[in-house]
């Protein structure tokens, strides 16, 4: 599950890992919506990003009847120096290419190589299921909370697909991407499903200019505006 949406998010602010960023009114309106969405779904555990975002839409989408724990693992991005730019801005830097088309490639400057993101978030979430599935069975249905690029990172390990070829994805705020893990390997069952709104969303888009996480009309696409 990815977060709500955020001022940031709206402004198309590259938020990164920069404090007291939490949810806006749609954003905590959307995460509320999650709960009654999955209200008959046996969830026997909950991990999340120690962002502010993300443990505000858990709290918000979950019940206090299921565990919670935070692993910095699934933390945000580092994007060093970019953290707090406006994306249109972004969009005009000379390593602006390197992260839309060779984003294995990309080290942020003073910041995280996407590599290692990606490395350190799959490890994660394979190690929760792992474990969680030893406690409950391999029926156990659990769930993860985080940001945009880690979670398409994640999906694209889960579908064999490369790195450098992730930014295909999508992961909008408040969205679930659900991930069967077993001993045959993996699978993508759902991504980016945000409930019946994105009927509604697919017409919009049409009209406007895709961008970092398909949200802010007039930059080029990239990762994800976090």
């Amino acid at each position: 599950m990815r977060h709500g949406r955020t001022d940031a998010n709206a402004q198309g602010i590259l938020a990164g890992r920069a404090p007291g960023v939490v949810l806006d009114e749609v954003g905590r309106a959307s995460a509320g919506a999650l709960r009654e969405r999955l209200a008959s779904v046996p969830i026997a555990h909950v991990v999340t990003s120690p962002l502010e975002r993300t443990v505000e839409t858990a709290t918000l989408a979950f019940t206090d009847a299921i565990p919670v724990t935070q692993d910095v693992r699934l933390i945000e991005c580092d994007y060093g120096d970019w953290q707090g730019k406006p994306l249109v801005e972004l969009a005009t830097h000379e390593m602006w290419p390197v992260v839309q088309q060779r984003p294995d490639e990309m080290i942020f400057p003073n910041g995280e190589a996407m590599s290692d993101m990606s490395k350190r978030a799959v490890a994660s979430i394979r190690e929760w299921d792992a474990r969680l599935t030893s406690e409950h069975g391999d029926k156990v249905i659990w769930a993860a909370v985080s940001h945009g690029d880690v979670i398409k990172a994640i999906c694209a390990d889960a579908l064999g697909m490369p790195l450098a070829k992730f930014q295909r994805l999508m992961v909008e705020p408040a969205s679930i991407c659900v991930i069967s893990y077993g001993e045959h390997g993996s699978s993508v069952v759902k991504l980016n499903d945000t409930g019946e709104s994105w009927l509604t969303a697919l017409g919009e888009r049409a009209h406007i200019a895709p961008t970092l996480g398909g949200e802010v009309a007039g930059t080029a696409q990239t990762g994800d505006n976090t």
